[in-house]
């Protein structure tokens, strides 16, 4: 049975390549893969080449996501992702040495995604307690639309190559560094609170993550946030405030 190629969202397409073309060029190009099963039609070169270049390479980042999603890093190979991504093995040597390389790229890309989705979310709260809820809602709210993902940076990256490991907890210490210096700044009697109470909280939500992505539910996540923040308000502002959190799911 074939495979389904993967289709490039405007968003996600916008996200990697929208700053360095004319939006009418972005535009044509989501419009030409939209009606053309997500690949490029053979010998169509109405877009400057650097242009196509760039959304295929986007193609194949997204298509080792859901490769890797769907198959697991060690399971997945180079002709897994040129498959769904529906571009030939040429194309991806084009852009990546090698499975690793193009995993770390998909890694990369995911992250700064998600980073900026969680810092723009939580920069939205008048308190800290609210900036702690917006940004657990932002990386629910991505684990829940886009669950190959979640799955690839959360799941995946722990069973990839060191490289991979070590961009993982450069993520979780990026989360960890802005919980503890919003909590600094905001709940000035937390001053003197070691920067571990931080990554523990980090660390369990990333865990609890991890459990229901290894299990694959990712439908209703959302129902989850009570729970994380009870978990983290807990240790900053104690047992009555935590609970405040808890109540709010009745």
């Amino acid at each position: 049975m074939p495979l389904d190629r993967i289709q490039l969202s405007q968003e996600i397409l916008l996200a990697a390549i929208g700053d360095d073309w004319p939006s009418e060029q972005v535009d044509a190009a989501i419009e030409l893969l939209a009606s053309s099963e997500g690949k490029f039609p053979s010998g169509v070169r109405k877009l400057p080449s650097e242009l196509v270049r760039a959304v295929q390479r986007e193609r194949l980042i997204v298509a080792m996501l859901r490769a890797a999603s769907e198959l697991g890093y060690r399971g997945t190979n180079v002709q897994d992702v040129i498959e769904r991504a529906g571009v030939s093995r040429p194309t991806f040597y084009e852009h990546f040495a090698n499975k690793e390389d193009c995993f770390l790229a998909a890694f990369d890309t995911s992250a700064k995604r998600l980073r900026d989705k969680v810092d723009a979310a939580a920069a939205g709260g008048e308190c800290w307690r609210d900036r702690v809820r917006l940004g657990l809602e932002a990386v629910l709210s991505f684990v829940r639309a886009e669950p190959d993902t979640a799955r690839t940076i959360i799941v995946e990256a722990r069973a990839a190559s060191a490289d991979a490991v070590m961009r993982r907890v450069e993520l979780l210490d990026h989360f960890s560094t802005c919980l503890d210096t919003q909590a600094r700044e905001l709940l000035p009697e937390t001053s003197q609170r070691s920067e571990v109470t931080a990554s523990g909280v980090v660390g369990g939500v990333e865990a609890l993550l991890y459990s229901r992505l290894c299990k694959g539910e990712s439908e209703g996540i959302e129902d989850l946030l009570p729970s994380m923040m009870y978990f983290a308000v807990l240790p900053y502002e104690g047992h009555e405030a935590a609970s405040e959190e808890l109540a709010l799911a009745g």
